[in-house]
């Protein structure tokens, strides 16, 4: 397996919607990581090698998805990991150039476009 492939760390409280990506990304033969907010995520990457990507809701409770992207520009170590939107927050799309992410998903979330988005920045796993 190349570099390119590997981890996935999915930042979401609802626990329904992070176990279900979750399930259908190690289906897909990801490794992934969950993170119920943004400080728990935060204590993740710093912890372990960066992740080939983070898939991130914006609205959680203690840090949210905002924060924690501002936390991650701020880090050198952490800055260039790729970064999916995964939001209802209407504002998303309006600030995502800001957010400088690869990628936005709406919610609800529609399977292709998202396993679309995964495929292009992680590369397909074990193919």
């Amino acid at each position: 397996m190349g570099e390119k492939t590997g981890r996935i760390l999915v930042v979401e409280d609802d626990l329904d919607i992070r176990s279900i990506l979750s399930q259908l990304l190690v289906f897909e033969g990801y490794d992934v990581e969950e993170a119920a907010d943004g400080a728990e995520a935060l204590a993740l990457l710093r912890r372990d090698k960066p992740p080939a990507l983070i898939l991130l809701d914006l609205m959680m409770p203690v840090m949210d998805g905002w924060q924690l992207r501002a936390e991650l520009q701020r880090d050198p170590a952490l800055s260039s990991i790729p970064v999916v939107i995964v939001s209802a927050d209407v504002r998303a799309e309006q600030e995502a150039s800001r957010l400088r992410v690869a990628g936005l998903l709406k919610k609800p979330l529609q399977i292709e476009p998202l396993l679309d988005l995964v495929h292009r920045i992680c590369g397909a796993p074990g193919r």
